[in-house]
């Protein structure tokens, strides 16, 4: 087409000839053009990629974090696409073991939206702020054609400081960590899930959308000498620890598919439509890499804080070339890998 740019693509156009409405982040397919495409064209970071970077400002480390939201629908049980913007963001900066110190909120309103939705999504995206203790200070608003954007799209980003000599991250798991993971999980993707899919259950299953940095503070603040910690979004559980073994060096990890909770209404609402809990999203949910003699006073300082009261061991870190084994209920072992494509619907 006359006027489109002429640039040699980095990635292999014959297998991803197009970016299709069921890909985004969490899969395959966006991992391979975050490497192949993105960090190439704008500089790979120093590290393995993480939930935000670390900029240097005046001697103080800083983390800086972006995301966009394009949920649908945009309320569902628990939670609603503002609180999942604000506490997404969050978490990110969280994950970096920063404290959160400001958002920025960009909306992108489609033509004929109602005005009661975007002040329900507003006021949601305010009290969320309000509970994460974090303030929105700036931000932008755009209009797009009747068709064209879904209702209403979200993108927020944040700046956090990190106040801790620790280097957190993929690059810092070591053989022998054990892998601790906050609570159950899958209750945001099935929330979702069931509401698109017109589901009914005695009692709704809710998102567990929630700010997690109260519990990362009180992790950091036990003395326990935290390597990594990761929040289980797109992808799930089964996806984030593959991107960690990725990211890590010569290390594997060994995941016990018994460990893992999964409430009885998300296990059912998996079978039903078909879907893996180790891979269904989570909004509220964080795993926490430690040495494994710092695991009990890890878990200790977890279950403290109500967002992970439920927290537990669930995998450990060993040698290897990355990969993710799955131990299990029956005592095999098999093989996790991303999912992609249609395994990873639109839910955040």
């Amino acid at each position: 087409m006359a006027g489109e740019p002429r640039v040699s693509c980095p990635i292999p156009i014959s297998r991803y000839p197009a970016v299709t409405m069921a890909h985004g982040g969490g899969g395959r397919l966006m991992h391979g053009l975050i490497e192949g495409m993105f960090l190439k064209a704008f500089g790979a970071p120093s590290s393995a990629p993480h939930d935000g970077v670390l900029v240097d400002v005046g001697g103080r480390r800083v983390a800086f974090t972006t995301d966009s939201y394009v949920v649908k629908p945009l309320f569902f049980p628990g939670s609603d696409i503002g609180r999942l913007a604000v506490f997404g963001t969050v978490n990110d900066l969280a994950m970096c073991g920063a404290r959160p110190l400001a958002l920025s909120a960009g909306l992108i309103l489609e033509e004929g939206l109602p005005m009661e939705t975007l002040w329900a999504v507003t006021a949601s995206m305010a009290a969320a702020a309000k509970e994460a203790g974090v303030p929105i200070v700036t931000g932008d608003t755009k209009v797009v054609d009747r068709g064209r954007g879904d209702g209403l799209y979200v993108n927020t980003a944040g700046v956090g400081l990190v106040e801790h000599k620790l280097e957190i991250g993929p690059w810092a798991l070591r053989p022998g960590d054990a892998v601790l993971l906050s609570g159950d999980v899958g209750r945001h993707g099935m929330a979702v899930m069931a509401v698109r899919e017109g589901l009914k259950f005695e009692s709704p299953i809710e998102s567990d959308a929630a700010p997690l940095w109260g519990a990362v503070r009180r992790l950091l603040a036990s003395g326990v000498e935290v390597h990594c910690l990761r929040d289980l979004t797109r992808g799930g559980l089964a996806t984030t620890l593959v991107e960690l073994a990725e990211g890590a060096r010569g290390c594997a990890i060994e995941l016990s598919e018994s460990a893992v909770p999964v409430r009885e209404d998300v296990r059912g609402a998996c079978e039903v439509l078909g879907f893996d809990p180790l891979y269904v999203a989570n909004e509220g949910r964080f795993i926490a890499v430690v040495p494994a003699a710092h695991s009990v006073r890890a878990l200790e300082a977890m279950r403290a804080e109500g967002v992970s009261a439920g927290a537990v061991e669930v995998g450990k870190v060993s040698a290897g070339d990355g990969g993710v084994s799955l131990v299990t209920a029956i005592g095999t072992s098999r093989v996790l890998d991303m999912l992609s494509g249609e395994q990873l619907p639109r839910i955040c």
